[in-house]
């Protein structure tokens, strides 16, 4: 169940902009520091799982300042990145073309691309069923979806081990190197996720019947895998 004192509809989406605003210069700074280098690492696993053809279109939501861009275009695809945190895309590093948009209206046509991407904002968007729904909507038949986030290990040890670090030591160096509630909302902002189960359902009823989740460094990331029917 989502935490009562967590903002929904407009008011998620006005407090997740202002948050990411600010927080674009060390970004990807933080992002290093914080998951020990991993982030690099699950970034090039999901572009793996696209399995698409080189020079494939694949749009990268909630880019940021374009890690996952990068990571695209040295392996062959051609990315566009959007984001509705202007204050990220103007600390972005990729020569891919960017677009400052909301991922649940995106300014593309139907089934203008070969793929998408997302790297760990599934938890940001005001509503998970628009955004698999925009998805169905912009992924070709046939392409692909590759979607990050954050997780919490099955295992009860790593479990805890897990909680102790992201719900306490990571504000404290979030807040140390850049913005303390940015990275105060982290940790709670969890709470937004459904159930992995409910999760892919939502993505099989978007077009993308085999969808599948694959847990990371032993559960603290997970990845969504699909094909567009």
């Amino acid at each position: 169940m989502t935490d009562p004192s967590l903002p929904t509809g407009e008011r998620k989406a006005a407090t997740v902009r202002s948050l990411f605003e600010r927080i674009g210069p060390r970004y990807d700074l933080v992002n290093r520091l914080l998951t020990f280098g991993l982030d690099v690492g699950w970034r090039r696993r999901a572009i793996r799982d696209l399995h698409l053809p080189p020079g494939s279109r694949v749009f990268d939501l909630a880019c940021g300042t374009g890690d996952l861009c990068r990571e695209l275009q040295r392996a062959g695809y051609r990315p566009v990145g959007f984001d509705f945190a202007f204050g990220m895309l103007e600390h972005a590093r990729t020569e891919a073309p960017l677009v400052q948009a909301d991922a649940l209206r995106l300014p593309v046509a139907d089934s203008s691309a070969d793929g998408v991407t997302c790297g760990f904002a599934l938890r940001n968007v005001v509503s998970l069923a628009d955004l698999f729904g925009e998805l169905g909507r912009v992924v070709r038949s046939g392409g692909a979806i590759a979607l990050l986030d954050a997780s919490r290990p099955d295992n009860p040890v790593l479990r805890a081990g897990h909680r102790v670090y992201f719900e306490h030591a990571v504000p404290v160096i979030g807040g140390l190197l850049s913005d303390h509630d940015a990275y105060s909302y982290l940790p709670k902002s969890m709470a937004y996720l459904p159930p992995p189960e409910e999760m892919l359902a939502l993505l099989r009823a978007a077009g993308f019947p085999a969808a599948r989740r694959l847990q990371l460094s032993g559960g603290i990331t997970q990845l969504f895998v699909g094909v567009r029917a």
